[in-house]
């Protein structure tokens, strides 16, 4: 959420990045924002007078009771109980403003970084690196989905049984592949500095707020309506929520936490083939890793998690690029995100594999995680997430580009963590 100092300040600056974004009525909004940000000061220091006032009255009452003067204490007390329905008025009108005031701000997405290309959708988002050869399958070479139902590794239509479509069942050789990759992700971002964590998979509305899923993502997350909790869509949201509400040092910083968990997304309206298998699920598995920093090193950490990533696929073998998205494709939340794809040779198309984001101050506005900085005056720090990595479209790449007519080859870095080095 943007800082309201911010708003007040930066009115033309906010509308050319949320132009970027192709944002709808953002003049409207901000002028809304504005307007009531202003009511909300003059309330605040119309209530903060009366209440000094009544500060003030209530020592002079107790100085006349000492000094015998009643009638005087008794005058006094009238005019005490005037003020009292003054600020009860005032706190009340305060309460509305501060309200409708958070509506209009919950609207506002993140200001685009001005690497942020403009653009409507995915396809204007610009291709900044790529890496690896396109494999060349044998000619019976499938996709993910039938070598699942070959090797009897995935099991989509018992999934469906059991619960419904988007909910694998992972078996033998195919489970065991799963659970190494989870362990080799864990392995290498724990001996990158990354400290693993193993939280919740529900989270309170306060946590959702607090990363920004709520209000702008409700309708994609599962919702368990007699207790109020969501099913986490990524780890990022309990993670980050660790700190919600906590004073951090600058020694504090970087902050450094990798979590697996299942994720849960509703995925509501995603239909076609180009859902099929693995690429769109609602239960899934993936490694995240999440860092809060000085605002000063956001941007040197934002690279760092870039080149992290970059690594596990180089040791992976799988082809791969990264792409800056545009605004028409910025997540609410983000100043600047990369997407990581890998190729499908068996479906011949790239699967985004992994979002590395920059959120800046925007999160920790509305967690409050603030530091004491070198003045000690508090600030806000910047929160950045990145999967490292999301499990089903690598595990759909590694299937499909690494399957020859004999089996399929496990890449050599994850062999000591399968036990075998091929499924057939």
């Amino acid at each position: 959420m943007l800082t309201l100092a911010f708003i007040r300040e930066n009115k033309e600056n906010i509308l050319k990045g949320l132009a970027v974004r192709n944002f709808a009525d953002a003049e409207k909004i901000i002028d809304q924002v504005i307007e009531k940000d202003a009511l909300r000061r003059t309330t605040q220091t119309n209530l903060d007078k009366i209440l000094a006032e009544s500060n003030k009255i209530s020592k002079e009452i107790g100085i006349f009771y000492k000094s015998g003067e009643v009638q005087k204490a008794n005058l006094l007390k009238e005019k005490t109980k005037q003020l009292k329905q003054e600020t009860k008025i005032l706190s009340e009108k305060l309460t509305i403003i501060e309200t409708d005031l958070n509506e209009f701000l919950y609207q506002i997405p993140n200001i685009p970084n001005p690497l942020v290309p403009s653009g409507n959708s995915e396809e204007d988002n610009e291709i900044v690196f790529q890496e690896g050869d396109i494999p060349k399958l044998h000619k019976n070479a499938v996709p993910h989905w039938d070598l699942a139902k070959k090797y009897d590794i995935i099991d989509f239509e018992l999934g469906n049984k059991i619960t419904g479509a988007g909910f694998p069942v992972y078996k033998s050789k195919g489970a065991k592949l799963q659970r190494a990759l989870i362990a080799y992700f864990l392995d290498k971002n724990s001996d990158a500095g990354y400290t693993e964590v193993q939280p919740p998979l529900l989270i309170n509305e306060a946590s959702g707020f607090g990363t920004g899923q709520l209000p702008d993502k409700e309708g994609q997350m599962y919702h368990v309506g007699i207790d109020n909790l969501y099913l986490i869509p990524t780890a990022e949201v309990p993670v980050t929520n660790i700190y919600r509400d906590v004073l951090l040092k600058e020694s504090d910083f970087p902050i450094c936490n990798t979590a697996y968990t299942p994720c849960f997304r509703r995925e509501a309206g995603s239909y076609g083939a180009h859902v099929r298998g693995l690429n769109r699920l609602h239960q899934f598995d993936k490694v995240e890793i999440v860092r809060i920093e000085h605002p000063e090193n956001s941007y040197t950490a934002l690279d760092k998690m870039i080149e992290h990533v970059k690594n596990i696929l180089q040791e992976l073998g799988l082809p791969y690029r990264i792409l800056r998205l545009c605004g028409g494709d910025l997540g609410f939340t983000s100043a600047l995100t990369y997407d990581f794809e890998v190729f499908s040779a068996a479906q011949n198309r790239w699967l985004e594999i992994s979002s590395i984001s920059n959120f800046e101050s925007f999160q920790a506005n509305r967690l409050k995680l603030r530091f004491k900085n070198a003045d000690g005056k508090s600030e806000l720090a910047h929160t950045l997430n990145g999967s490292s990595l999301a499990l089903p479209r690598v595990l759909a790449g590694l299937l499909e580009n690494f399957q020859t007519e004999e089996g399929i080859k496990i890449p050599e870095v994850l062999v000591k963590y399968t036990g075998f080095d091929m499924i057939d």
